[in-house]
């Protein structure tokens, strides 16, 4: 079991940064890959980035390249989202999720139905 606390989200003005962060616990040495997702209402859950838990690779959504950017502190197990320039249309409950079996390829890190783990969610809300 690996357990997942989101958390940093909150309200900012278009144009702000906020960071997210996502802290894993337990068995932490079955994950390979954490990605990050996004939920705005009404809609259906997106990919936002990912890293390999090795910190090597790093992959994003093409709508927040350039302004996102995701890393890992292997000392506290934590893996952050660093959101940049923000935009109302980035308003949206924000997941992590873990994926512990190996893989490569796009939908390796996009299709959420492969990640085995989840947080709660933290809720970001980007005012015009």
């Amino acid at each position: 079991q690996v357990q997942l606390v989101e958390s940093g989200g909150g309200l900012v003005q278009a144009g702000g940064s906020l960071r997210l962060s996502c802290a894993a616990s337990g068995r932490t040495f079955t994950i390979y890959t954490m990605g990050w997702f996004r939920q705005a209402p009404g809609k259906e859950r997106e990919w936002v980035a990912a890293i390999t838990w090795s910190g090597s690779s790093t992959y994003y959504g093409d709508s927040v390249k350039g302004r996102f950017t995701i890393s890992r502190d292997f000392a506290k197990n934590t893996v952050y989202l660093q959101m940049n320039s923000l935009k109302p249309e980035d308003t949206a409950a924000y997941y992590c999720a873990t994926r512990n079996s190996a893989g490569r390829g796009s939908v390796y890190y996009t299709s959420e139905a492969g990640y085995d783990y989840w947080g709660q969610g933290t809720q970001v809300t980007v005012s015009s």
